[in-house]
């Protein structure tokens, strides 16, 4: 579950009866729109159904059964959210809107280069400050995903910047490789792997181009700096490595 503070009312008004919820905002806009995939216990910050939530007033079972045909919360809670509306107040919308901001200019960062600069990543204070040159508005209730596009396109006339991926072949000596490469396969697509004779590892790791760095840094830390690595400009350089 999530803590209250976390959490918005939504609210459904049927039957001449009132019926509110508290979930995660997010969660809640997924739900809405039948994308939500997760558990429900872990968005909820109370499994109960409240005729006001503030006071914890509860409705009426009946009310429950005539409207909802069951008692059951976890029944009740998505028809509620599906049907209803979200209620949040001025401070939960700052709040918000400002957690939305954070985590908008960290996509933008780790998946955005500079083309100017052979394509080298854009530091996340010049994405912040680039889009305060714009009239580019956050929407507190709508997913970052779904804004990064409009967020680009604001971006375009102000910096230089693309969405762009690379893929890097790392060879880890036989003395880092068995710890290594299982970091190293997580950080982002494994194109391919191969182990040598000697005991070292080659992979083939695909990622957002603005990650290159962290990137390299994971391989130096892997290895204590004894690793190889190699930019892959093709699909032919990865079978023929």
């Amino acid at each position: 579950m999530i803590s209250l503070d976390e959490a918005v009312t939504a609210r459904l008004e049927s039957h001449g009866e009132r019926f509110e919820v508290l979930v995660d905002p997010d969660a809640a806009l997924a739900i809405k729109r039948g994308e939500f995939e997760g558990d429900l216990e872990d968005v909820i910050a109370a499994e109960d159904v409240f005729e006001d939530a503030e006071r914890g007033d509860r409705p009426p079972e009946s009310a429950l059964e005539e409207v909802f045909g069951t008692t059951d919360p976890m029944e009740i809670i998505p028809q509620v959210i599906k049907e209803g509306d979200i209620q949040i107040t001025a401070e939960q919308r700052r709040e918000m809107k400002e957690q939305k901001r954070k985590n908008l200019i960290n996509r933008i960062t780790r998946n955005a280069v500079n083309p100017q600069m052979d394509d080298a990543p854009h530091p996340p204070e010049r994405i912040e400050s680039a889009l305060e040159e714009t009239d580019f508005r956050i929407d507190p209730m709508e997913p970052v995903e779904n804004q990064v596009d409009d967020a680009l396109d604001a971006l375009r006339p102000v910096i230089p910047i693309r969405f762009d991926t690379m893929t890097v072949a790392a060879q880890l000596p036989p003395d880092y490789a068995g710890s290594g490469q299982a970091k190293i396969r997580e950080f982002g697509d494994l194109k391919r792997e191969e182990w040598q004779a000697d005991g070292s590892w080659i992979g083939v790791v695909e990622f957002p181009a603005g990650m290159q760095e962290e990137f390299y840094s994971l391989v130096n830390e892997v290895s204590s700096g004894e690793a190889e690595t190699q930019i892959i400009e093709s699909e032919d350089e990865i079978g023929t490595r």
